[in-house]
Order: structure tokens, then C-alpha cells, then sequence
């Protein structure tokens, strides 16, 4: 799947151990294989107060990979990376004067 999302432009990083593959994606999106199928988390059901998950098998990497994607984008536009503040990258916070 890794090779599959990075065709998409999708950054990931790959980890393996315990009998499972790890894609980490996002804050949020880790995707698990367990060598029959793929799944990872969509959302939070908060009437029954646990994870959504989604499932596809691994015989269709490319197809999971896009449905990745998709949530990929989603996460993106919802949860985007903090970007510093000015102060914070010259390093003038808490500097005495």
C-alpha cells in the first residue's frame, strides 16, 4: 500500500512487527494490515462511544490506497499542521530585551 499512496501523493510511512504493517499517514490515520486486509479509522460513533472503522482486502492495494486517500484529505482540511508563528521561527519568544 505504501508504494500505492505514494503514486497518489500520499506521504506514509511504512513499520512492520508483531504480524502487522503499519501506515502511518496522518494525525489520526494509521492504516493495519494484517496480510488479508487493510483497515483503518473514520470516525467516532458517539451514541455507542467507540471507532468507525473501514476494511478492504489486500488484493486491491490500489483501490484501498485511494479510499485512503480520500480520508487523507479529509483529515487535511480538518486538522492541518500548526504552522509557527514568526516569533516562534526567529526566535525572538521570551527573548529578554
Amino acid at each position: 500500500m505504501g508504494s500505492a499512496l505514494e503514486a497518489l501523493g500520499v506521504p506514509a510511512d511504512v513499520h512492520d512487527g508483531y504480524g502487522l504493517a503499519l501506515v502511518s499517514v496522518w494525525i489520526g490515520l494509521v492504516v493495519w494490515c494484517d496480510g488479508d486486509r487493510y483497515w483503518w479509522r473514520t470516525g467516532w460513533d458517539s451514541r455507542r462511544k467507540r471507532a468507525i472503522y473501514a476494511c478492504h482486502s489486500v488484493l486491491e492495494p490500489e483501490r484501498a490506497a485511494r479510499r485512503v486517500a480520500f480520508r487523507y484529505v479529509d483529515l487535511r482540511r480538518s486538522h492541518p499542521l500548526h504552522q509557527p508563528s514568526s516569533a516562534a521561527t526567529t526566535g525572538t519568544v521570551g527573548a529578554a530585551r
